[in-house]
């Protein structure tokens, strides 16, 4: 897959982690809880952060900051999946745990398509 294929794949998966992000940004079961709270920070923060290289068109940055963020995207939907009952039990809550452990999922396969050299390439291309 190339750097522009997988960055336009990458980017569609970053919006069902908006979607989630939206949800629980907005859910009241976890407003006083700040560990819980990080998973949606955690997924603003990530989106955001290849934004910028997004709308330049630099593939190479766009895949190197995403890279960077998957760690901790992984963290944050293995701790949502781990206490999100301790929430609610309601079905929202078991699809956005399920979209999340989703999105992280995508977006390891799709990084596993790019091979080394067209991920790290320092020469930015057209998205």
């Amino acid at each position: 897959m190339t750097p522009a294929d997988a960055v336009q794949r990458l980017n569609t998966v970053l919006a069902h982690a908006w979607m989630v992000r939206t949800f629980l940004k907005h859910a009241d079961e976890i407003q006083e809880n700040e560990d819980m709270l990080d998973v949606p920070r955690t997924l603003y923060d990530s989106i955001r952060a290849v934004e910028p290289a997004f709308e330049r068109g630099d593939t190479a940055d766009y895949l190197r900051r995403l890279k960077g963020k998957l760690p901790k995207l992984r963290r944050a939907a293995d701790y949502f999946h781990a206490h999100f009952r301790e929430f609610s039990p309601h079905t929202n809550f078991e699809m956005a745990d399920l979209s999340l452990r989703g999105v992280v999922r995508h977006l390891e396969e799709i990084f596993s398509q790019v091979t080394a050299s067209e991920s790290t390439s320092d020469t930015p291309s057209a998205l």
